[in-house]
């Protein structure tokens, strides 16, 4: 099923600004919370999808990706961008917490209450991690896939990942027994408010470790490399920013891993330029080939095709190759290849050359010309964003 625009979810215009943003995914999320809603999957479907906008439009650079390349700009499984899609339960509170309060549930930090038992915390998330990939023009036409050695935190192989020296160095913590969270009660002018945070002792994970890991000293990661395959969609641009959930660096002490933000670089190419969807080949003709007309090959990103020239072709002249360009990373078409004529004027001429030459300026067929036919640089300028 196609997803909503990102926007109509939240219910709010294009120029809305952070706060409205924030405020609109608050009312939604109160709305659809499975503490209000229990057992009700399409109220919970629809708590997802509204964390899934608010964590898109709420950060300046997904929010304009999505404005300019829609889902296709921020959605992994449209190829890496942004973030957004799969998200959890748990991601949704872990990352957005503070739209709600201390406690994660809007119902327990304002009523006191508890119905919704609350998933343990786990470590330190691991930090965000950016690499630069380059790709040629040939790449970007097809899409690629590329298998990429980042230097990274990876989890611990010989404590998988929780710091302890064995599994008899894990005890539950004393200050929240094991639940990773503790309750507080505040005074404020309506009463006694009861709120949820985090448990101070063990940072959420419930267990205290007695005995540290000799090799990752305790922090449940190491050092080291992994090769992360990466899969590139046709039609992406310089700038453009893909990123991939989970594959930075390892959290502490078994928290989640941060996220692989991967920048796209084009590789300037021998012959053609690109502009947007189209590519630009600037086509140099001798002064008899564009009088006389000729057939040349020309070079496109699928290879060198035979193109006619006709006679009389002015300095100037855009041919048009009819997708010959590179496709729309939105999968919305291809654009063009265009073909700019040079006429060359050579600058130096022989003897006899001049001569020939000093005929051809008697010729009145050789005075210029132009008619209604010929367009100016104006007009041609428009034929070339058409």
């Amino acid at each position: 099923m196609a997803k909503r625009d990102y926007y109509e979810v939240l219910g709010v215009g294009k120029d809305a600004d952070e706060g409205t943003i924030k405020k609109a995914y608050r009312k939604m999320a109160i709305k659809y919370h499975p503490d209000k809603n229990p057992g009700d999957k399409g109220a919970e479907e629809k708590f997802k999808e509204a964390a899934e906008a608010y964590e898109i439009l709420s950060d300046a650079q997904k929010k304009a990706r999505y404005d300019r390349y829609g889902h296709a700009g921020v959605d992994p499984n449209a190829g890496g961008f942004g973030g957004g899609g799969g998200m959890t339960m748990d991601d949704i509170f872990q990352q957005f917490g503070d739209i709600f309060g201390d406690g994660g549930s809007p119902f327990e930090s304002f009523f006191g209450g508890g119905g919704r038992t609350r998933t343990r915390g786990r470590g330190q998330k691991g930090e965000n991690l950016r690499i630069k990939v380059s790709l040629t023009l040939e790449e970007i036409a097809s899409g690629v896939k590329k298998k990429i050695k980042v230097k990274k935190f990876t989890g611990c192989d010989t404590c998988d990942g929780t710091g302890a020296k064995d599994k008899n160095s894990v005890q539950t913590c004393s200050t929240c027994r094991g639940a990773g969270y503790v309750r507080q009660v505040k005074n404020t002018f309506l009463g006694q408010m009861q709120t949820t945070v985090t448990c101070p002792s063990c940072n959420g994970s419930g267990q205290m470790v007695t005995a540290n890991c000799p090799k990752c000293k305790g922090d449940g990661r190491i050092y080291g490399e992994e090769t992360i395959e990466i899969d590139i969609p046709a039609g992406v641009e310089e700038g453009m920013q893909l990123s991939l959930r989970g594959k930075g660096n390892k959290g502490l002490k078994g928290g989640p891993a941060g996220d692989l933000l991967v920048n796209i670089v084009e590789k300037p190419h021998e012959h053609l330029q690109r502009d947007g969807m189209n590519l630009v080949y600037d086509l140099y003709l001798n002064f008899a080939d564009a009088a006389l007309g000729t057939s040349v090959e020309v070079p496109t990103i699928g290879g060198r095709v035979k193109i006619k020239v006709p006679a009389g072709t002015q300095s100037g002249k855009i041919f048009r190759l009819r997708g010959k360009g590179l496709p729309s990373v939105q999968s919305y078409g291809t654009g063009d290849q265009l073909i700019h004529v040079n006429v060359w004027t050579p600058k130096k001429l022989s003897d006899d050359e001049k001569k020939m030459m000093e005929q051809l300026r008697k010729s009145s067929n050789f005075n210029p010309q132009p008619g209604k036919s010929e367009k100016g640089f104006f007009e041609k300028m428009k034929d070339y964003f058409k």
